[in-house]
């Protein structure tokens, strides 16, 4: 018996040992890399280092998986266990052993059947280059100062027709120089208004105050409304649905630049990606909270964080209209956030979870994607329950004391946000049960 006891073992040993010294980069991590990973960690984005090649990962072997292991990477902050989102890019438990046992085996890159695939020159996050990229006239420079700013540029466009848009994606050239950004499509169709006339942007933070808005004459039809936030993916859609990109028209995209200490250059747009597929559905967007319906229905009352407490603060709203399927929710707060809890009560007291980040962090933010339509039916409360904390023991507080701080005006990273925004279309029945999966690019 003690000899057939010692056999099995050294054969779990040995089952074990050639499983571990099986895993190479090539068969068994790259995949995990590029799915979870490369979307931030390649040239332009806000990862600090590329790990688009094999060397890139191999000579930061032992600190990924050190990171992997804590799950302090990749950066995913809503709560799988409320609702586990589509686009959910933290590492599963085989995914960490599979980097963890590569590792500790010696990061062998293995054997190819062809070349590495260069991603070096991929220049979106969304797994195929952009049919069109739209970016403001002149670079602007971002004084280093270590003051804020507020920019509204105006992208102008004429195309040779419309087009049915599945994506769209901000673009930046240094995206570590931008605080959030939000960009409005605005169709012109009358020719009588010069989309050209009006100045390339608009300094909101120096030089003179500007008392008259210089684009007002083109917000008079939007054709879509989105944004980008430190961590945000791509924002694309199922086949079917998205919006039209108009034939003539202005790109209104206003950067809220971060404070930096020395002068940089920065480039800004978006990229678009079209489909052959026509857009039956298309999108729309609603905002809540800061900026947003129900702005003054915060309560308290008076949104007003005091210093030296954590403050709870809650919003509700009721759908007073049609029944709706959402796609997409993006919670937004500043550095003293601390939770974002959304859920919606129906008639009959049923709750339906929509997202919940207990443990919020400024710098790693998404609009997190449902795996099926959300149906939120018309009479539903929808319900925002927010945290926030004003104390010394935050690390993230950017004042030192604490001091109280507010929302008003262009609402500035040391002030405060609590905003909700939903991607939306109007209820079909049948939805709740159709994937928001997202076709993958070539």
């Amino acid at each position: 018996m003690r000899i057939i006891t010692v056999l099995l073992i050294g054969f779990v040993n040995f089952w074990c040992m050639s499983r571990l010294h099986a895993q190479t980069y090539v068969k068994d991590v790259e995949p995990i890399i590029q799915s979870k990973c490369v979307s931030c960690h390649r040239d332009g984005e806000a990862a600090p280092f590329p790990l688009v090649t094999y060397d890139d990962v191999a000579k930061r072997a032992t600190f990924i998986k050190e990171v992997v292991k804590s799950r302090y990477m990749p950066p995913w902050k809503a709560d799988n266990e409320y609702v586990h989102f589509d686009n959910d890019r933290s590492l599963s438990e085989k995914e960490i052993r599979t980097i963890v046992s590569w590792v500790d085996a010696g990061a062998k890159e293995g054997k190819r059947k062809g070349r590495e695939q260069d991603l070096s020159q991929l220049t979106t996050g969304y797994g195929r280059p952009a049919d069109m990229t739209m970016v403001t006239a002149d670079t602007f420079l971002v004084k280093g100062n270590n003051i804020e700013r507020f920019v509204e540029f105006k992208i102008p466009f004429e195309l040779d027709r419309s087009f049915d848009v599945e994506a769209i994606e901000f673009f930046s050239n240094n995206k570590k120089l931008v605080h959030h950004v939000n960009y409005a499509v605005q169709i012109i169709e009358d020719p009588a208004i010069d989309i050209h006339a009006a100045p390339a942007m608009a300094n909101h933070t120096d030089g003179a105050v500007r008392h008259n808005d210089p684009y007002k004459k083109f917000k008079r039809t939007m054709a879509y409304y989105g944004g980008w936030i430190p961590g945000a993916s791509a924002e694309a859609y199922p086949p079917k649905i998205g919006w039209k990109m108009p034939k003539r028209g202005v790109i209104l995209l206003t950067v809220h630049f971060s404070a930096t200490p020395i002068d940089e250059l920065s480039v800004n747009g978006v990229h678009l990606f079209f489909t052959d597929v026509p857009v039956e559905r298309e999108v729309k967007v609603v905002s809540f909270g800061s900026g947003g319906i129900g702005e003054l229905d915060i309560q308290p009352s008076f949104f007003m964080i005091p210093a030296d407490k954590v403050s709870h603060y809650s919003l509700k709203f009721k759908n007073p209209g049609e029944d709706l399927s959402m796609l997409y929710i993006w919670p937004h707060m500043h550095y003293i956030g601390k939770s974002f809890k959304v859920y919606a009560t129906l008639e009959n007291n049923d709750t339906i979870p929509l997202v919940n980040i207990p443990d919020w962090d400024y710098r790693w933010q998404e609009m997190y994607r449902y795996k099926h339509f959300k149906k939120i039916p018309k009479g539903a409360v929808i319900h925002m329950e927010c945290a926030y904390d004003n104390t010394a023991a935050n690390p993230f507080n950017p004042f030192s004391p604490p001091q109280n701080i507010f929302s008003y005006s262009n609402m500035k990273s040391d002030q405060e946000m609590m905003t909700l925004l939903m991607i939306y279309l109007p209820y079909k029945e049948g939805d709740e049960n159709r994937l928001t999966a997202i076709p993958k690019g070539p």
